[in-house]
């Protein structure tokens, strides 16, 4: 079976990684959508808020798609899943430096593990988790960047601020 595993923070999820995660199922026999803590961000939601909101709003793409969180190295995480590849959403050529770094040190931490990089539609190549929070933080709409349910979580997160 080849499972791949797709990592993030998904604080929150936006459009862009849906379409990421709806393009693998196509590649994979199983997809274990991945929710991590990174110790360099300060997330907005709390990892049991964004499980819930990356279960409910995938739920409808397909049943071979998981969602799963982790707090290890990735590929100990990948490898205790059985898992053939992580999977990477590339959006401009500025991901693909920090991309390409990582799948580097991940070969070298496992020979077991490949990348798979993936191009989400042009039409998502510009969002990303940080700037749907901040134009959410002023009250900005980003409907269009995110599903319905996910923009209602927003706009009640930033609707006191």
């Amino acid at each position: 079976m080849r499972i791949g595993i797709y990592p993030g923070t998904f604080d929150p999820i936006t459009n862009g990684h849906i379409d990421i995660i709806e393009r693998s199922i196509l590649l994979f026999d199983k997809v274990i959508v991945a929710v991590t803590t990174n110790p360099v961000k300060s997330p907005l939601f709390t990892i049991d808020e964004r499980i819930e909101m990356v279960t409910s709003t995938i739920k409808m793409i397909g049943s071979n798609v998981e969602v799963d969180s982790f707090a290890d190295l990735l590929v100990n995480y990948a490898l205790k899943k059985q898992a053939t590849a992580i999977i990477r959403g590339l959006r401009a050529t500025s991901d693909f430096e920090f991309e390409f770094q990582m799948a580097l040190v991940n070969r070298k931490l496992s020979t077991k593990l490949f990348t798979v990089f993936l191009m989400p539609n042009e039409k998502y190549t510009y969002i990303n988790s940080t700037i749907v929070k901040e134009v959410a933080s002023f009250h900005g709409d980003v409907s269009c960047f995110v599903p319905n349910e996910i923009n209602e979580k927003l706009i009640e997160k930033f609707k006191n601020e």
